[in-house]
């Protein structure tokens, strides 16, 4: 989750041409609430990680903050969406 010090049109857009153009972000969603931006990362270990968060947080000055969690286990993953009648 990721959270900017501006919102405007042009860094939010700034900020999200940069995370989908990163080849470990897998998902980036523009959302409400505490953050401004959710992501779905994925890296072969931890220092490569650790290189990912100094890329598109630490190096970045829009960023506020952001946490993380690391994913210890899959127990559901599907991105189907239902069709009810």
């Amino acid at each position: 989750m990721v959270e900017l010090h501006r919102e405007s049109l042009d860094q939010l857009e700034t900020f999200q041409r940069r995370v989908v153009k990163d080849p470990h972000v897998q998902q980036c969603y523009y959302v409400t609430g505490e953050a401004d931006f959710v992501l779905i990362c994925i890296t072969p270990d931890m220092k490569a990680f650790e290189a990912l968060t100094h890329r598109l947080f630490f190096e970045n000055s829009n960023v506020r903050k952001f946490h993380t969690s690391v994913v210890m286990k899959r127990a559901k993953v599907g991105l189907s969406i239902p069709i009810w009648p």
